[in-house]
């Protein structure tokens, strides 16, 4: 999966064009129809873009990006909307907007606007709603910062980084100031805690990290 994508489009027909589309090209679209259920939609999961119409039911699609950004949600959005006066398009980025499309638009033009922004984020490793940035240092649960030592963060990144695999007890010690057996026992606990992530102890082997 290339990434997963909030769809925010009251137009069916448009809506069901843009999801098929995407998700031939590997991406994971959840598709709401007006901005309330996409509020719900973004609480409840992580996305990697938004693409949002502005003149939706509910909540429009300037005032759901704006509560989502001061909430110090940074998932970058991408508008598709008919307005394209000037108000509208200053009122567009001060929200937090990345790019902005006028409809109507070749869905094509799209897609190549969504992989731009997505292969901007490469860098960074996920799983579940854990989001770390490995040259800021920065992690994030559900959109929102959260703060890990730095032991935290060298197992955060050995373990996102070898997703699927077992990580050797050895090089999980090399995480540690002062390594033992019950220091990473410790180390790992705090990173449970503090990410929720499932880490499974491979007894005599080292830990891997489970459902992502």
């Amino acid at each position: 999966m290339k990434g997963r994508i909030l769809l925010l489009e009251d137009d069916r027909s448009l809506g069901e064009t843009i999801k098929e589309m995407l998700e031939d090209e590997g991406y994971r679209v959840d598709w709401a129809k007006d901005g309330e259920e996409a509020a719900e939609f973004s609480y409840e999961n992580s996305y990697d873009l938004y693409i949002f119409d502005i003149n939706v039911p509910e909540i429009d699609g300037f005032e759901l990006l704006e509560g989502l950004r001061a909430a110090d949600d940074e998932t970058p959005a991408i508008y598709i909307s008919a307005m394209v006066d000037l108000k509208a398009l200053s009122r567009g980025f001060d929200a937090g907007a990345d790019d902005y499309i006028k409809k109507p638009f070749f869905p094509e033009e799209l897609l190549i606007r969504i992989n731009a922004k997505l292969f901007s984020k490469k860098s960074l490793l996920k799983c579940r709603d854990i989001e770390f940035d490995p040259e800021k240092r920065v992690v994030k649960k559900g959109g929102k910062i959260i703060s890990l030592g730095e032991v935290q963060l060298a197992l955060l990144e050995l373990f996102l980084t070898h997703r699927g695999q077992v990580v050797d007890k050895g090089a999980l010690m090399d995480c540690l100031e002062h390594p033992s057996s019950s220091a990473l026992r410790v180390a790992i606990n705090k990173l449970k805690d503090r990410t929720g992530l499932k880490l499974l102890n491979v007894r005599g082997v080292g830990y891997a990290l489970e459902e992502c």
